[in-house]
């Protein structure tokens, strides 16, 4: 498969915490995406399951950072995280739409969170009261 260029990153760079990427384009584009959000947005099946409605819920990956990333191809990154993770392939449009929807992926996985009962930290736990 044939990616166009402006949809093919020309820099990415993980940062000195190790705990955001950024995508660079030759366009002058510049997209910041948070290990956090990549973890629990991951492409995998281990995450997004082999279906609709077979998603699984990521929780308690707040402080994750990024171990490492390896290009795939012409087409994709494999991103391994400090937990363990290294799964799915992140190809270059799902890392754009990643950056292009960002806040509203965020704010969908947040609120997904809060009614599941669950935190974006490893050691809380959530009552829920109602």
């Amino acid at each position: 498969m044939s990616y166009p260029a402006a949809h093919t990153p020309n820099q990415i760079v993980v940062n000195s915490d190790k705990d955001t990427l950024s995508l660079g384009y030759a366009d002058g584009t510049r997209y910041t995406l948070a290990a956090e959000y990549l973890r629990v947005l991951s492409p995998s099946a281990e995450v997004r399951g082999h279906g609709t409605g077979q998603e699984v819920l990521q929780f308690g990956k707040r402080h994750v950072k990024i171990s490492a990333i390896a290009k795939s191809g012409n087409y994709a990154i494999q991103i391994t995280f400090s937990d363990g993770h290294n799964s799915g392939l992140f190809t270059w449009d799902y890392l754009r739409d990643l950056a292009i929807n960002y806040q509203s992926n965020w704010d969908t996985y947040l609120e997904t969170l809060q009614k599941a009962g669950k935190s974006r930290d490893p050691d809380t736990q959530v009552v829920k009261l109602v």
